[in-house]
């Protein structure tokens, strides 16, 4: 009974972090956004400690802070922490392309072909949302094709981090994730062309950085009810 008790704990924490994660990762929930417990609860029917949970191991992760008299709220991350999360995406996508071979790409290649529409019609659409969550989803998608459990495990919280700078940072209000790179990429790794297909990731992932204005910018409230719906 008290496995079970457990398991049913841990995959409910695991819930509301995914939840929060990926309001975080849309732009839902924007740097500085206080996260209030009980409108968490409310809003995805949840238990107090489980929700409590949560924001601790969000918090352990860096994407949200945790302040005495303050509480939770998301994170803001410094100039310094942009740099070095660009760097670490650098280093943690090289060795996830590296390692993507064509039969790999051959057995995806539906899964694949599918996300790259779902890319070309969010960016002929308007929805910023939706633009964000599948030009982000690219990278992730990567992750998993490697098979690398750890260099996906490792991504999926840059990635998360990432849309917190790019919040906070990006000078435009135009997604810079752009699909026909991703398409690229894709290209060099079906020729088996892995050196290709890292040259094409780093330019990408430096370009992205090239478009962040590293100042600092202030962030209201948000509705939680709203930015979690739907998650």
């Amino acid at each position: 009974m008290s496995n079970h008790t457990t398991t049913a704990k841990q995959l409910e924490v695991k819930r509301i972090v995914d939840v929060l994660s990926k309001a975080i990762a849309q732009h839902r929930l924007r740097p500085g956004a206080r996260l209030i417990e009980a409108q968490i609860v409310e809003a995805l029917n949840a238990n107090r400690n489980h929700v409590q949970v949560a924001l601790q191991r969000l918090a352990m992760q860096r994407i949200v802070n945790i302040e005495p008299n303050r509480g939770a709220m998301v994170s803001q991350p410094t100039a310094k922490e942009a740099r070095e999360i660009f760097i670490a995406r650098r280093a943690i996508e090289r060795a996830i392309v590296e390692t993507i071979t064509p039969e790999m790409i051959r057995r995806h290649r539906h899964r694949i072909a599918t996300h790259l529409r779902n890319e070309r019609e969010a960016t002929d659409a308007t929805d910023r949302r939706a633009i964000v969550r599948e030009l982000s989803e690219f990278h992730l998608m990567l992750g998993e094709i490697s098979g690398n459990e750890v260099l996906s495990e490792v991504l999926a919280n840059l990635m998360v981090r990432s849309s917190l700078i790019v919040a906070l940072y990006q000078r435009n209000d135009v997604p810079s994730c752009q699909s026909d790179e991703h398409q690229a990429i894709i290209t060099a790794l079906e020729a088996g062309d892995n050196e290709q297909a890292v040259g094409v990731m780093i330019e990408h992932l430096l370009e992205l950085e090239a478009q962040l204005e590293l100042e600092e910018n202030s962030s209201s409230d948000v509705n939680l009810r709203q930015a979690l719906a739907d998650l």
